[in-house]
């Protein structure tokens, strides 16, 4: 099958890491908020029920996410930076769309070749000196539901359209007539593996190509 537009997960599927779970085992809250995280991704609580309690826990300030940016950058998976280039070099539109914290995965993206307006994820609320005052509350990916409200978006203006994750709010994008492929390179949910389109196990993102070119 051959898509006009490429979506891609950040955590567990762009990088190794779990980026608000990581901003917590530095602030050693790792195991209380790693198991919301798990429990969300696992279709155990809804997205809502965890996204602004992990984020009240943590406070994460600007120094924070800007260690969490070079965090994705070294944790990258096998394969991004090649699958990412052959996509753009097919003419592929490609997009970013993630429940995480945006500011921490723009400069990814931007190491990529994705362009900024391309990534879709939780803006930070910081004050003058840098510390954390709140998230973007409005934001669609805080919320159950909200990557299948951001595909449709993008669907109003092209006709085909995957999605790449590893967790469940990766399937929402079912909801809304996209094709899902299940990524098991980092982290292999059952749920994933039951009901994505395709799922993929191997540790490369490369592997995804042949399922989307």
């Amino acid at each position: 099958m051959s898509f006009e537009v490429v979506c891609f997960d950040c955590d567990s599927t762009l990088s190794r890491v779990e980026g608000i779970d990581e901003l917590a085992r530095r602030g050693g809250l790792f195991e209380e908020v790693a198991a919301l995280t798990n429990a969300a991704m696992n279709g155990e609580l809804a997205l809502e029920a965890v996204y602004g309690h992990r984020l009240d826990l943590i406070k994460p300030d600007k120094a924070a996410i800007d260690w969490l940016a070079d965090l994705y950058i070294a944790e990258m998976v096998e394969g991004v930076a090649e699958t990412v280039k052959t996509l753009l070099d097919n003419g592929k539109q490609i997009h970013i769309i993630s429940g995480g914290l945006r500011q921490a995965i723009l400069p990814l993206a931007a190491l990529l070749g994705i362009a900024e307006d391309h990534v879709h994820a939780v803006d930070v609320l910081f004050d003058d000196a840098g510390h954390y005052v709140d998230f973007a509350r409005q934001s669609p990916l805080a919320v159950s539901g909200g990557k299948a409200r951001v595909c449709r978006r993008l669907r109003m203006h092209h006709a085909s359209l995957v999605m790449i994750g590893d967790g469940k709010t990766d399937l929402e994008a079912k909801q809304a007539g996209a094709y899902m492929i299940g990524f098991g390179g980092v982290v292999a949910r059952a749920l994933v593996q039951e009901q994505a389109d395709v799922f993929v196990a191997d540790s490369s993102l490369t592997a995804i190509l042949p399922h989307v070119l």
